[in-house]
């Protein structure tokens, strides 16, 4: 059974330790301005996960990423020394893509800023197709015969509907038509 609180607590004790180690303790030159984002334990507690961003080119992402590799021991060893976990999880350390996205949205919302400026500057200047508002409101004129005109129109329609014929004046079939029980011709009354 896996207790998630017990997971995402560990979690947040890896990041700070982590992150502490490697500005306290951890001379690596190759080491860049690393930050620890977030950590991820699994719910058996065995495997962590930490999430880091680079700040600088592919350059010092690849050495970065070299020296953490290289550290992982100290790092597992203080991580365990200081959570005082049975067993300290293997630690992963994975580039966080939280940077690049940010900087992909950035970049689209950028487009559509240029995009809404664009239609912004064509519309100056340019009036409705119709009126401005083609609403009719109450209290303006000819609103309320429009209104009484299409109320008179509906109860003419209503006392229309009860007569026994259709519009095109045929006889509508009576509960008096039944087609034979042995006859094959779906349903249809023959006389």
């Amino acid at each position: 059974m896996t207790d998630n609180a017990r997971a995402r607590k560990l979690a947040d004790r890896i990041q700070v330790v982590v992150a502490e180690t490697l500005d306290r303790r951890i001379k690596d030159p190759r080491l860049g301005f690393v930050t620890i984002t977030d950590a991820r334990v699994t719910g058996d507690l065995r495997e962590a996960t930490v999430f880091y961003t680079v700040y600088g080119d592919d350059e010092e992402r690849a050495a970065s990423a070299a020296a953490l590799e290289s550290a992982k021991g100290v790092l597992r060893s203080e991580v365990g020394r200081q959570t005082g976990v049975r067993f300290t999880p293997t630690l992963a350390f994975v580039p966080d893509a939280l940077p690049d996205n940010a900087r992909t949205i950035e970049d689209l919302l950028d487009k559509a800023r240029a995009k809404d400026a664009e239609v912004r500057e064509v519309s100056t200047g340019k009036t409705y197709a119709g009126e401005a508002d083609p609403y009719r409101k109450p209290g303006e004129e000819g609103y309320e015969e429009d209104a009484e005109a299409g109320s008179e129109a509906e109860a003419g329609s209503a006392a229309g509907s009860g007569s026994g014929s259709d519009e095109g004046g045929a006889a509508k079939a009576g509960e008096g038509d039944v087609a034979p029980a042995g006859d094959d011709t779906d349903g249809a009354a023959t006389k």
